[in-house]
């Protein structure tokens, strides 16, 4: 019989009930210690794959060859701790740790790469739970993951590890988990050449399933290309990755995989190819003047002017014709930041084609800025206290000050940002997304990078405001670029690792650095290695179809860093990353024709 008012009970409840967060910090430094000797392992790089409900993050060790899709080597991955079994761990370091610095392996370094994510449940890891990942999921089964990323409430690792893989796009992975079989297991899917490799290492069939070795063969991560893999049984010790590393050579198995075929592929495309894919699927609309489909326009009349294709600047006129007879208005009856914004491509049309009328409606937005005497307004209407608004209210000021010449534009362009960057850069530079909380989101980041960039183009050299916003772009630029990731991306949360890779902020940044250096406001030396790194991540993201990898569904200002964690990334086409991605690529195109 249960007794309600039990001293028992009641310190159950409360164990339960206590927010899984509360040992995060624990789990993150005991993770830090078992990785401790990887710092002194040539070559490698400590990063991570994602974040625990927990919040602990996702270890993993790479290379640099691990960074290159089109390096010699076969890359092999090491996948350790699906289970929270601490010897598959173990396993992985070790073999890790044998291929970085053993002498008997150095012949093996110049054919291979090896890289780990040795930890997947580190939360079951750190309290000795096998079976689960500690937050009442698995992340042994339920490959590929069902359900949007990266906000499973039981499995977010099985999500953070599938994409993860797919972008990473080894040759080879192999998957350590428990059990008391010696042989590796290879699935009978995996072709010709992992079928060589299976008879050189006298391996096992493995039986179709939903485990994570039997659907890399079958299904494309992240929707990338399948990768061979297979599964070992944790030995107590390393040398099992020499024994696999001669029976690829004896076998003949080799890279690239599928996915790193895939990833060579997307690389090799021009700025301008890219572009021209990305406009086939986005720009072809503007039912409302918001800044998605009204930047996607923009990109599509930038990649026109460089391919000197008239049809696209006639295109995107004949999807704004009702807005330019005045048959339809440019602002509804429920008016936000994105629809201020919204307006900045019929400045661009006005520039494009001379036509006061596009200047008229430009003039809409901005106008918004002062009220009904003329005066300016303490900061543009809308702004949410979001740092989005940077973007949202700011070019468009300096956009129709140029067009108009009239002062006073500018003059709110200064004033809307002093506004915005008071209420929420945070001491480190970076910018908090609302006063509601601190983190400094992705995206929330991306706006201001964006939204100064744009500004700075339109406002006068001998405006007094400049050098404030000068200073303001190169100071914030400067914060980013320590935060970004060796693969080149900005994460979901600009200043946590275990957030995911996003790529909309990714593009916004990376577009405002080559504004940046194409007009001297940024030093190439500092800033062009900088953009190489984010632009080719970018382009690792954008399929040839306009799918893309990872991009933050529509965010308002959240209460905590939880609630960024949780935010979708979509996986597939998607306006806002497509409009971001198109003003990306031809902001390259036109830097690298600047240069050429």
């Amino acid at each position: 019989m249960l007794i309600r008012n039990s001293p028992i009970v009641f310190m159950m409840f409360c164990l339960f009930a206590m927010p899984v967060v509360a040992y995060s910090a624990d789990h993150n430094a005991k993770i830090d210690a078992e990785l401790a000797a990887a710092r002194k392992w040539p070559g490698v790089i400590r990063s991570d794959i994602g974040v625990t409900r927990g919040e602990t993050k996702i270890p993993c060790l790479i290379t640099a060859d691990d960074l290159d899709f089109h390096t010699s080597k076969t890359r092999i991955l090491l996948v350790g701790g699906l289970d929270g079994w601490r010897l598959s761990v173990k396993a992985s370091l070790q073999a890790m740790q044998w291929f970085c610095t053993a002498d008997d392996a150095a012949p093996f370094r110049k054919k291979f790469s090896v890289s780990a994510v040795p930890i997947v449940a580190p939360d079951a890891w750190a309290t000795r739970t096998i079976g689960t990942n500690g937050s009442g999921g698995t992340t042994a089964r339920g490959y590929p993951p069902k359900g949007t990323a990266y906000g499973d409430p039981k499995s977010p690792e099985a999500n953070y590890l599938w994409r993860w893989i797919g972008t990473h796009a080894p040759d080879l992975v192999v998957v350590l988990e428990s059990g008391s079989g010696v042989l590796p297991y290879f699935p009978s899917a995996g072709g010709k050449p992992l079928s060589k490799l299976s008879a050189a290492l006298g391996a096992t069939t493995l039986r179709e399933s939903d485990d994570l070795t039997s659907q890399l063969v079958r299904s494309k991560p992240a929707g990338v290309g399948s990768i061979p893999a297979y599964r070992l049984d944790a030995p107590n010790s390393g040398r099992y990755l020499k024994q696999l590393l001669i029976a690829m050579q004896e076998s003949g198995f080799h890279g690239p995989s599928p996915a790193r075929r895939e990833m060579q592929r997307r690389l090799k495309r021009t700025p301008v190819e890219v572009a021209t894919q990305l406009s086939g699927h986005y720009g072809h609309d503007l039912n409302s003047v918001a800044y998605i489909p009204a930047l996607a326009l923009v990109g599509r009349m930038r990649l026109g002017e460089l391919t000197n294709d008239d049809s696209q600047l006639a295109d995107v006129e004949k999807i704004v014709f009702n807005y330019f007879k005045g048959d339809k208005p440019t602002l509804g009856k429920r008016v936000g930041g994105s629809n201020l914004s919204g307006h900045l491509v019929f400045g661009e049309l006005a520039r494009a084609t001379g036509k006061p009328r596009y200047v008229e409606l430009a003039k809409i937005a901005a106008d918004l800025g002062f009220d009904k005497q003329g005066r300016p307004k303490e900061a543009m209407p809308f702004h949410s206290e979001m740092s989005d608004a940077v973007f949202m209210g700011t070019p468009i000021l300096t956009q129709v000050g140029r067009l108009t010449g009239e002062e006073k534009y500018h003059d709110m362009a200064i004033r809307h940002m002093r506004f915005m960057l008071k209420l929420n850069v945070r001491k480190d530079g970076l910018h908090r997304h609302s006063p509601l909380d601190e983190t400094a989101w992705g995206r929330g980041n991306g706006f201001p990078a964006l939204g100064l960039a744009l500004a700075l183009g339109d406002l006068p050299a001998d405006h007094p405001g400049r050098n404030e916003m000068l200073h303001a772009f190169q100071a914030h630029t400067s914060a980013l670029a320590k935060h970004q990731d060796p693969t080149g991306m900005w994460h979901q949360v600009v200043d946590n690792t275990g957030s995911y890779r996003e790529l909309s902020c990714t593009s916004m940044i990376t577009f405002a650095l080559i504004r940046g250096v194409r007009n001297g406001w940024l030093k190439k030396d500092v800033y062009g290695p900088i953009i190489n790194k984010g632009y080719n991540a970018v382009l690792t993201r954008v399929a040839p179809d306009g799918t893309l990898i990872d991009v933050c569904t529509g965010t308002g200002k959240q209460k905590s860093l939880r609630g960024y964690f949780d935010r979708t990334a979509i996986l597939g086409r998607d306006p806002r990353g497509g409009a971001m991605a198109l003003m990306v690529t031809t902001e390259m195109a036109a830097w690298k024709n600047a240069n050429d």
